[in-house]
């Protein structure tokens, strides 16, 4: 029964999408603000509070379930940043499990259905936990439903991420509850199962978070319980689900150490400390969906479990209720994590990679857990004080919250430190929150296929395009783009595009690569990418924001509509030539002013950071794109001299060449594209990307699954 009412109360949440057909996707969202819908669709904007839904994580998964059903693994992403890692992004989620659901339903319903199982599993997995600490069946309900509600897990649901790596701590914890006090063989193979799967959910630091604290209630459970070997056996658990999560885990790894997160250790995301308020009214301080917000962060900082359960874990510690140190201890370091505090300054210091660079406030989830955690101890500590009549404590519990509540109240009433217009929105929301339901949206507006989109699929090809579209657009339709945003993109491309600004290597934005479109070396630098279109808003006109075609005489126009117009560029270099010479510079600024010199002819000579074993020589040639795939570029070149073949992909080391089978090697060329030296003659080239890095991960989750395997074996065979 407890069970089906966790179920019930999901059903009932999720109901919008089984009886109504809606989905949990900001649709109207992505039709009223993003290019090129939002010239054609004249609908009020409400909820702006999910772009990289749209923008992100919606066309990362088509790019990831293509590739997977195409025979690929979804290693590169050839439509963004002119090319960047895929699996080695960690949003990406390319070995989640969930993935599976694509393969059995359609692609907008294994997204639903994925983004909507988060809170059933999480509440499931609660309930599992509470009911192995003895917790009564009323009492895990109010942890469970508390948990899987609670305000982190909800804001961020939409992105399937998140609460895809969280949800498998309480799961975590039910098995070291269990194993430490009735050792099984499943209790350690749940451990290493349920933290590969966080590891593989697509959100690196939320992982890092479960393994961490995990690994401390399994310490805290082996000295709690005298049960020393049961604990190394959960801690050998967890290497196995590293080792098992090794082929996401190491080229994320090798990927950030090239990009420019890398680099950025700033103190970002801590939740200021009177933004506390909104553990009892999470709405204190507006909500984006009625668009009243007006201070703080509102999804980073989400902390709300319910008021119910906040008071029962407020009891539980008043009343010290047995076995809730550990968590009340949790709820206490991560809080302090997440707020400006000596705690929180520390982590910043250390440089942690993925951690200290993200935003701190996050770790506000295990407050959350904890809290409800505490809370199912609340209600039966409650129950058990009622009837013995012991009410000091309930008492004692009233005085604390209504102390707080009174205090809070006085600052909003009386002393009003903001303006008056907040304060009625906070005096409002802290008697009646307006709460934040999960957004499902109609069908029908999710990436639908304007007039400009189809002529674009049925022209680009291999070209590469630009305008005023983003992810949303390049991703989501497989168009070749040159920006891109993604928290962990390569710093050297990043550079390379600041420099078309005024020529100097300058330290590129945090997140988002954004070509200028007003620039010292624009043109040159578009006609080098193989930039062939530009998409232009009719409305635009010719304001600053258009990129201005109309200052170069070789752009056409090659089709208009009401909304947009295509434009080529009639000297933008194919994504593939030949070139006949070569010079070698030795410094990153050398590069870049070559490029830029008047004096250099960038589409006959190619600048290296080395001497090729071949010396080109200007001569006839022709090349031909046979084969361009996520992972592979299989080039047919014909020449009766030595050249040096051009692509003006993104340059990473973990592309590997073959020239009619036999290796070749890749050169970095014009600061951070490939090139490979080609004798005269026929010849095919074939290019795959196979990172070493991904390579070792494989290796290592294979030694893992062998090792649980044979593990498992034993403990079964001892058994019979």
């Amino acid at each position: 029964m407890p069970i089906f009412f966790i179920f019930s109360v999901w059903f009932i949440f999720a109901s919008s999408y089984f009886l109504k057909g809606l989905v949990p996707f900001p649709s109207k969202y992505l039709v009223t603000f993003f290019p090129p819908w939002s010239a054609q669709y004249g609908m009020p904007l409400k909820n702006n509070a999910m772009p990289d839904v749209v923008t992100q994580i919606y066309p990362w998964k088509r790019i990831t379930i293509d590739s997977w059903k195409q025979g690929q693994v979804p290693l590169w992403n050839p439509y963004s940043f002119s090319g960047t890692p895929h699996a080695a992004n960690y949003q990406t989620a390319v070995f989640s499990p969930a993935n599976l659901l694509y393969f059995i339903l359609p692609f907008i319903d294994a997204w639903s259905i994925s983004i909507l199982l988060q809170p059933l599993l999480a509440g499931i997995f609660m309930y599992l936990l509470l009911r192995c600490s003895d917790r009564s069946q009323e009492a895990s309900l109010i942890g469970s439903i508390s948990f899987m509600f609670c305000g982190f897990l909800t804001v961020w649901m939409a992105y399937g991420t998140l609460g895809w790596a969280v949800l498998w701590l309480p799961l975590l914890f039910a098995a070291v509850v269990r194993h430490m006090s009735k050792p099984s063989w499943w209790n350690p193979v749940i451990v290493s199962l349920a933290l590969a799967w966080s590891f593989f959910s697509g959100h690196f630091q939320m992982s890092v978070y479960v393994l961490v604290a995990t690994l401390a209630f399994v310490v805290y459970q082996s000295i709690r319980t005298k049960r020393k070997k049961a604990g190394v056996e959960l801690i050998l658990a967890t290497v196995l689900g590293l080792l098992l999560s090794a082929p996401q885990i190491l080229p994320s790894l090798d990927a950030y150490g090239r990009s420019v997160r890398s680099e950025l250790f700033t103190q970002v995301g801590g939740i200021s400390w009177q933004y506390i308020i909104t553990l009892f009214a999470p709405d204190f301080y507006g909500n984006p969906v009625t668009r009243n917000d007006w201070f703080g962060f509102y999804a980073e900082w989400a902390s709300y479990v319910g008021v119910v359960p906040l008071l029962l874990a407020v009891y539980a510690v008043v009343r010290r209720s047995k076995h809730i140190g550990f968590f009340l201890g949790l709820a206490v370091t991560s809080l302090l994590i997440a707020t400006p505090s000596p705690v929180n300054a520390l982590i910043v210091w250390l440089k942690l990679p993925a951690i200290s660079t993200s935003y701190a406030a996050r770790i506000i989830i295990l407050t959350s857990f904890s809290l409800s955690v505490i809370a199912a101890y609340g209600l039966d500590g409650l129950r058990e004080d009622w009837g013995k009549k012991k009410m000091s404590s309930v008492f004692s519990t009233a005085m604390i919250v209504g102390a707080f509540l009174i205090i809070v109240w006085g600052i909003v009433v009386i002393i009003r430190p903001f303006p008056v217009d907040k304060l009625l929105i906070a005096r409002r929301n802290l008697i009646l929150p307006t709460g934040f339901a999960l957004g499902f949206c109609a069908l029908a507006y999710v990436y639908p296929e304007v007039d400009i989109l189809s002529f674009l699929k049925n022209k680009v090809g291999h070209e590469r395009i630009f305008g005023n579209l983003g992810g949303e657009v390049t991703n989501a339709f497989n168009f070749s783009g040159i920006e891109g945003y993604d928290a962990v993109y390569q710093k050297r491309y990043g550079e390379f595009i600041r420099s078309v600004s005024n020529g100097q290597i300058i330290t590129p934005e945090r997140s988002v690569v954004q070509f200028p479109k007003i620039a010292n070396f624009s043109e040159q630098a578009l006609q080098l990418l193989g930039v062939r279109y530009i998409v232009h808003r009719v409305s635009d006109g010719r304001f600053s924001w258009a990129y201005p075609y109309w200052e170069y005489p070789y752009y056409r126009s090659l089709y208009r509509n009401e909304y947009y117009e295509l434009f080529e560029n009639q000297k933008a270099l194919p994504r593939a030539f030949l070139a006949s010479s070569y010079v070698v510079r030795d410094t990153d600024q050398d590069i870049v002013d070559t490029l830029y010199s008047e004096e250099f002819d960038f589409r006959q000579t190619l600048v290296l950071e080395t001497d090729p074993e071949i010396a080109p020589v200007p001569g006839e040639g022709t090349i031909d794109i046979a084969k361009y795939t996520s992972n592979e570029v299989v080039i047919k070149t014909i020449s009766t001299v030595p050249k040096l073949l051009f692509l003006s992909d993104v340059y990473d080391p973990g592309w590997r060449a073959m020239v009619d089978g036999k290796e070749a090697r890749i050169y970095r060329a014009d600061y951070d594209f490939r090139s490979v030296a080609m004798p005269a003659g026929e010849h095919t080239i074939q290019m795959v990307y196979w990172p070493r890095s991904f390579e070792i991960g494989l290796w290592l989750a294979g030694a893992g699954a062998a090792l649980l395997v044979i593990s498992t074996g034993r403990h079964l065979v001892r058994k019979t």
